[in-house]
């Protein structure tokens, strides 16, 4: 079971993780990003394209779950503003062992981060800024290969 969705909503974690632990298996692993006040950070807002980011985000997943083995994966990721210590991503996959779990858990964050896309602008103050993406990222996303 594959499940993707792009909300403004808050991510509720109770929820997502029961959801995933439905799947009936022995190894679950979860990733919850969160808005933190890197650099003086007070608000952080994300934009993107409909229909186009849970494309990209439902690719990745059935990357994941043909590579791994999966029995089930979920992105759920926020957008627009979100304010200091809310969730930003939820990504959780479901294997038969541990290993597969967590391994394709890291692969989708990393992936995700350079794969999906989302646009982000951070506040400090009155001031807005987009921003641009990180080199740390790309290179964790590689390491996945093609």
């Amino acid at each position: 079971m594959i499940r993707v969705v792009v909300t403004p909503e808050p991510i509720n974690l109770a929820t997502e993780l029961a959801a995933i632990e439905a799947n009936g298996a022995g190894g679950i692993a979860s990733f919850t990003g969160i808005v933190r006040a890197d650099g003086g950070v007070t608000e952080l807002e994300l934009e993107h394209y409909p229909g186009m980011t849970e494309a990209a985000l439902t690719e990745l997943a059935e990357i994941a779950a043909e590579r791994w083995s999966l029995l089930g994966a979920t992105i759920v990721h926020r957008v627009g503003r979100m304010r200091l210590g809310e969730r930003i991503v939820f990504v959780g996959t479901a294997a038969h062992h541990r290993q597969e779990a967590l391994e394709a858990c890291a692969f989708l964050i990393d992936r995700l981060k350079t794969g999906a896309p989302f646009w982000k602008r951070e506040r400090r103050g009155d001031a807005a800024e987009w921003v641009a993406a990180k080199e740390s990222d790309d290179h964790a996303a590689e390491r996945w290969g093609g």
